[in-house]
């Protein structure tokens, strides 16, 4: 997951809720941890020192297993050496399709024991609940929930150009016509594959919907590749292209997001990591910045989950401790005091929001009502929806898109439909 700042505005709520939570921790057996993760720095290293002392409140000793790199790709290499060694850890981050791989391997604990005891199947939406499995059993736990489809906009460039908050893709470009007349930037974008990607699933799910959503990126259902709507859709994200400035190739995100809070650009499309960085440099919700769904998006939510997928263990001790954890992962307690650092939402509909800001507040009320209206969908981008290569391949088709004016929008539907094959 992408690293953010949210942590340092955090930190006096977090102190208190960590003194707090300390006290009413479940007693259990002591054991023992060995958990592989690539949460290092800021508010996530942050959260993950907080866990420890949950656990060690509990009796239950963490071994740090910690690969470094925020894409995980060092961690997941790491991962595979251990386990074809038969030294498996007690837990890993993995998230998304990446579960039910290691799954088929056969190597996965099953949590049902700690799940059915805690009601996890009543807490989560069954979307999120159902990647947690493997055939029908709890193999992971999910940490937090990021929303990828928001809309940052300054607030007070937008109301010198005396525009509002976009509704629907042609208010978008409407606002974006504004913010050029007035000689700002637009939109503040870098042109890296995984933001290009990003911003592409938004606007298809902007332009067609979830269940429109649901057949590109899940089912990858040939017939809507090659469909109008599909047209439409690659038609929205080309447009906005010519919204950019020349120099946003191979930006990183949050670069692009500072440009909006100086005031150089007026909006951004970003999860909401890009709120630490609001946070970070003193701005306030809705005074300073707004965050709102994407065009045509506010009803729906798309997803991205971290999460800890367990492994089959023998020693007591050990299966002590992944019972431990996992049932302090799935706490209200953890579950705030980690998402208050990392700017994300507890991942339990009916989450308690007060210590929250607005953004996240926002999002949490979007989370269970897209949860109730079946408007749910798993980010492609950020691998939630398939397999890593699928991805990739697709990401590739998407950069092309947009860095290739010359790329025939034709020869790209091919290539996409071609790209549902990769294994």
């Amino acid at each position: 997951m992408i690293l953010n700042a949210f942590g340092r505005r955090a930190s006096v709520v977090v102190a208190g809720l960590a003194l707090a939570f300390a006290c009413h921790l479940p007693a259990r057996a002591a054991g023992e941890v060995e958990v592989l993760h690539w949460w290092t720095a800021g508010g996530e290293a942050k959260s993950v020192e907080e866990l420890k002392k949950m656990l060690a409140a509990q009796g239950v000793t963490w071994h740090d297993f910690a690969v470094q790199g925020g894409g995980g790709d060092q961690a997941m290499a790491a991962l595979k050496q251990r386990v074809d060694a038969g030294k498996p850890p007690t837990a890993a981050q993995i998230k998304g399709p990446a579960i039910q791989e290691w799954g088929r391997k056969g190597g996965l604990a099953n949590l049902d024991d700690v799940a059915s005891a805690e009601n996890w199947d009543v807490k989560l939406p069954r979307t999120i609940a159902d990647q947690m499995k493997v055939d029908g059993h709890w193999a992971a736990v999910p940490v937090n929930v990021h929303r990828v489809n928001w809309l940052w906009i300054n607030r007070d460039l937008l109301k010198q150009v005396g525009g509002r908050t976009p509704e629907n893709w042609d208010q978008f470009f409407a606002l974006a016509d504004r913010f050029q007349k007035a000689g700002v930037v637009p939109l503040a974008h870098g042109a890296q594959p995984w933001q290009d990607l990003t911003l592409f699933e938004v606007v298809v799910l902007g332009t067609g919907g979830p269940d429109f959503y649901r057949r590109v990126f899940m089912k990858m259902d040939a017939a809507t590749l090659r469909g109008d709507q599909m047209s439409r859709s690659i038609e929205t994200y080309r447009r906005l292209k010519a919204y950019t400035d020349k120099a946003s190739a191979n930006r990183d995100w949050n670069v692009a997001t500072a440009m909006v809070i100086k005031g150089q650009a007026g909006m951004q499309i970003m999860g909401d990591w890009a709120k630490g960085e609001f946070l970070a440099a003193g701005k306030k919700p809705e005074s300073d910045f707004i965050c709102t769904a994407t065009p045509g998006s506010w009803s729906s939510y798309d997803y991205n989950v971290d999460s800890f997928a367990m492994f089959k263990l023998s020693a007591p001790a050990a299966v002590a401790g992944e019972k431990a954890l996992a049932s302090t992962i799935m706490s209200p307690a953890f579950q705030e005091l980690f998402n208050l650092n990392k700017g994300s939402i507890p991942v339990a509909l009916g989450a308690n929001m007060a210590n929250f800001d607005h953004c996240a507040r926002e999002s949490s009320g979007y989370f269970v009502a897209a949860s109730l209206a079946n408007s749910l969908v798993p980010s492609f981008a950020h691998k939630m929806a398939q397999p890593d290569a699928r991805v990739a391949a697709v990401q590739t088709i998407v950069a092309k898109l947009w860095d290739d004016d010359a790329y025939p929008k034709a020869k790209a539907v091919d290539d996409l439909v071609a790209a549902a094959a990769v294994h």
